[in-house]
């Protein structure tokens, strides 16, 4: 069967919502994926197909774009949010940020495919301060430099039910009945993850987004303490945000960092916040302008 759509990463938070937007758009979906039993929810979608494949092989990204549609969509939104000290960063951030887009561009040129939808960042930038960003930035040239009809998003902290922001902090919250914050001035505009998702499926139908690169943000901008009050308020508790100066949020990171189980923050998490993670004074509002979406705010989360 040859599919409309390959959704790359469409197992993650935000992957499984544009998978039923294209499900209600009326498109086949094929999802690879290499956690197959966390990908429940998706099976229940009728015209999404998932099957368990490494992506970082480049023989099955190869068979993948085989079995889509010469006129169907290329969706990538692997992300990874932490990787070990290095410049100009590390081998993670490499393989998922530059070197996956790399040859899922190949493997599409081989099959003739032209129509690629990318996930980067707002802020990516190959001279940014942070890791992170340096190879979001690399990643979109990469996809600007390729000869595809390619479309690049870049949102701010995507929030939603499932996400890993508002919910981590509203679990801490419970935890600690006061929370040491740095960085407590850091500026977000978060967006609603059913937003971003509308922007990506709209743009299939949408010729005038090609070769385009959209910032993605909500109708508010909120600094680090508002946005962890509000995660308190959300998990009604009384916890008490108190702000501390930024080398002790470096020596926090960098003891979650050494933590076993998952990283809550990084080192490299504080240095992206060196930067406002807002549209630019200059920038164009591109889910109200281009997309026609009238955005929710995180107060919509509750």
């Amino acid at each position: 069967m040859k599919y409309d759509i390959l959704l790359i990463g469409g197992n993650g938070f935000v992957g499984r919502v544009i998978a039923a937007q294209l499900q209600l758009a009326g498109y086949s979906v094929l999802i690879p994926t290499s956690h197959l039993a966390a990908a429940r929810e998706l099976r229940m979608l009728p015209k999404v197909h998932i099957e368990e494949v490494d992506i970082h092989e480049f023989n099955e990204l190869q068979n993948l774009c085989s079995r889509i549609k010469p006129n169907g969509v290329v969706i990538n939104l692997v992300g990874v949010l932490h990787d070990k000290p290095a410049q100009p960063y590390g081998k993670i951030f490499k393989a998922a940020h530059v070197d996956l887009p790399k040859n899922i561009i190949t493997a599409m040129q081989l099959h003739g495919l032209k129509r690629y939808l990318h996930m980067s960042a707002l802020g990516a930038d190959s001279h940014g301060p942070s890791m992170y960003q340096r190879s979001k930035g690399d990643g979109e040239v990469v996809v600007k430099a390729s000869n595809l009809d390619w479309t690049i998003f870049r949102p701010s902290v995507i929030f939603g039910a499932q996400d890993q922001f508002i919910n981590l902090f509203s679990k801490l919250t419970k935890m600690f009945p006061a929370m040491p914050l740095a960085n407590y001035q850091a500026q977000f505009q978060p967006v609603s993850v059913d937003d971003v998702a509308t922007a990506f499926v709209k743009s299939i139908s949408m010729p005038q987004t090609i070769h385009r690169s959209y910032d993605l943000v909500g109708p508010m901008v909120y600094t680090m303490k508002e946005i962890v009050e509000f995660a308190a308020r959300k998990a009604k508790t009384n916890c008490a945000i108190i702000p501390v100066p930024a080398f002790i949020g470096y020596i926090q990171a960098l003891a979650f960092e050494f933590l076993p189980g998952p990283t809550l923050m990084s080192r490299d998490n504080i240095a992206s916040m060196q930067l406002p993670n807002t549209l630019p004074a200059n920038g164009v509002d591109a889910l109200a302008e281009v997309f026609k979406v009238s955005r929710r705010n995180l107060e919509s989360m509750r």
